[in-house]
């Protein structure tokens, strides 16, 4: 097992950000926003998020905000929640929060909660757990929780709690660990954890581990880098995460990088890109490896971050 290349990591992210025709820059060009995140976080988590033209950055999330509050995947693209709480959480991490109309994007986010307490993603009415969460720590991020209906979001998320301690996209779906992670952090930064089922849910997110040492989202996947994140943190914050090997998932996420070029990829050997690089950084970041600052697992943001939102005089 390597060590962490986080040179190589820094420059992979900054060349992605500099290659606009590059088949990875025109493959994610309907999801900047995120994109934006993605590597801006991992910069940060590196300690290198001065590397970047802050102004240039902040510009352009202004530019994909819409009339009526909320964000796009880039410029000209329509707006979705998705894309808002990303836009937010980028803000957040340039301390540039007070550049937009906090209210604004907030009546935009209310408006996409439904009368059972769930949220749909934009006008089109698409419902998931992944927007309950997104709401949820977005209008927490901007000191305006109080604007939506609590207790139905809870009750909502607690719905699609399946019987093996999971939670679904919607009541009755498939658990998956992309989903727990949303239930879990919605229902913490809610101070609602009380509800779940944590020896249940631990064991099955203590299950995804493989022989690898990798995590995977569902009973007989392949292990993927990025669930070093969703299942990492989920099991941190409902304080089972020492029921797997740490040291087993650090090799893992080590052998996922490409040492020459920078970068990890979902599984050795494999493309690498900024969405497992990023996820790969966070989940080193749970597992506190050496070099990489402390991200907090509910906001999935640095804890320096979110301290400063909300814990500064």
């Amino acid at each position: 097992m390597g060590d962490l290349v986080a040179e190589k990591h820094v420059q992979y992210i900054l060349s992605v950000q500099k290659k606009k025709d590059s088949f990875e820059s025109v493959v994610m060009e309907h999801l900047r926003m995120n994109g934006a995140y993605w590597g801006l976080t991992t910069l940060h988590l590196l300690g290198k998020l001065d590397t970047v033209d802050v102004h240039e950055v902040v510009s352009w999330i202004m530019s994909c905000q819409h009339d009526e509050g909320g964000f796009g995947g880039n410029v000209g693209h329509d707006p979705h929640i998705l894309y808002t709480l990303s836009a937010v959480q980028v803000l957040a991490l340039f301390n540039k929060l007070d550049v937009i109309d906090a209210d604004k994007v907030t009546n935009y986010i209310v408006g996409l909660q439904n009368e059972d307490g769930s949220f749909s993603g934009d006008i089109w009415g698409e419902v998931d757990t992944r927007f309950s969460y997104i709401a949820i720590c977005c209008l927490s991020l901007l000191h305006r929780l109080d604007r939506i209906n609590v207790d139905k979001a809870v009750k909502y998320i607690i719905s699609c709690q399946n019987m093996d301690g999971g939670f679904g996209c919607t009541p009755g779906g498939e658990s998956h660990a992309g989903q727990i992670f949303c239930c879990v952090g919605a229902l913490a930064i809610a101070g609602s954890l009380d509800l779940v089922d944590k020896d249940l849910l631990g064991w099955w997110l203590c299950e995804r581990q493989v022989k690898s040492g990798g995590l995977n989202g569902r009973p007989e996947k392949l292990p993927d880098v990025c669930y070093s994140w969703w299942v990492l943190s989920s099991l941190i914050m409902i304080d089972r995460v020492h029921w797997i090997s740490k040291e087993k998932l650090i090799k893992f996420i080590l052998d996922c990088q490409d040492t020459d070029n920078g970068g990890i990829s979902d599984r050795p050997d494999d493309a690498v890109d900024v969405f497992h690089t990023y996820f790969g950084v966070a989940g080193l970041s749970l597992l506190e490896y050496p070099g990489v600052k402390p991200i907090d697992p509910a906001y999935a943001l640095p804890v320096e971050v979110v301290n400063r939102i909300f814990f500064s005089k």
